[in-house]
C-alpha cells in the first residue's frame, strides 16, 4: 500500500502545510504513523468536501492506501472524525492551560495569556478547528458529548479568569458567563477568516485578540 508520490498534486494541496504541521503534532499521542496519515486526511478531507459527502476511499486514498485501509485503524467514519475532534479538542485545552499557569498571577495577564493561545492555535491550526466547530453535530451522542465536555473546560477556564478579575476589581462585567462566550465567541471566528497567505502570523493575530478581549473587561473608572 504505497503512499502517494512526494510532489504529486492534490486536490486538497492548498492545506498541505498545515497536513505537515499536524502530523508533527500527533506523532507524539497517535502512535502509529498510518493512523495519523488517515486523521490528517480525514481533516483536509472534510474541509474540503463536507464530512457527509467524504467517502472512506476518499480518505484511504489520499493517505495512499487502498480503499479498506481506514477500517484497519479506526472501526467507521465517524471514529475517525472523533478521533481528530478529541486530540484536537484536548491538545488546545491543555495548551490554555499551560500558558495560563506560566503567566503571571495577575488577571489581565492571564486573560490575554488564554486568549492568546486560543487564537494562536485556532489559526495555526485553523482547518482543523473548522472541521471540529462545522462537524461536531455528525458525531455520535456519546463522543459529541466527550468533546463538549472538554470545551467546557476551556470556557471555564476563561470564566475563572474574568471572575478572579472581578473579584480583585480589575475587570469590570456585568455578566461573566455571558462574557466568557462572547470572548470565545470571537476567537472560534478566527478558524473560519485565517489564511497563512495573510500578512498576520498566528502569533500577530492573537496579540490583537488579546487585546481587544483585554479591553472588553478592563475597569475603566
Amino acid at each position: 500500500m504505497a503512499r502517494r508520490p512526494a510532489g504529486t498534486p492534490h486536490r486538497w494541496a492548498s492545506n498541505e502545510r498545515e497536513a505537515r504541521e499536524l502530523e508533527a503534532a500527533w506523532a507524539g499521542v497517535v502512535e502509529s504513523e498510518t493512523a495519523r496519515r488517515l486523521m490528517v486526511a480525514g481533516v483536509l478531507a472534510f474541509a474540503a468536501q463536507g464530512y457527509h459527502a467524504t467517502t472512506t476511499r476518499d480518505i484511504a486514498e489520499h493517505a495512499g492506501l487502498s480503499p479498506g485501509g481506514l477500517y484497519v485503524h479506526f472501526r467507521s467514519k465517524e471514529e475517525l472524525l472523533y478521533r481528530i475532534a478529541v486530540l484536537g479538542t484536548r491538545q488546545t485545552l491543555e495548551r490554555v492551560r499551560e500558558a495560563v499557569a506560566a503567566a503571571p498571577d495577575d488577571p489581565e495577564t492571564r486573560l490575554r495569556a488564554a486568549i492568546l493561545a486560543l487564537v494562536e492555535r485556532g489559526a495555526r491550526y485553523h482547518t482543523t478547528s473548522r472541521v471540529i466547530e462545522d462537524e461536531l453535530r455528525s458525531l455520535d451522542d456519546a463522543h459529541r458529548a466527550e468533546v463538549a465536555g472538554l470545551r467546557r473546560e476551556i470556557e471555564h477556564t476563561v470564566r475563572g479568569i474574568l471572575e478572579d478579575g472581578v473579584r480583585r476589581g480589575v475587570f469590570e462585567v456585568a455578566d461573566v458567563p455571558v462574557t466568557a462566550l462572547a470572548a470565545l465567541s470571537l476567537v472560534v471566528d478566527v478558524a473560519r477568516w485565517y489564511r497563512v497567505s495573510g500578512r498576520r502570523s498566528p502569533a500577530e493575530v492573537g496579540a490583537l485578540y488579546a487585546e481587544l478581549v483585554g479591553r472588553m473587561v478592563r475597569r475603566t473608572g
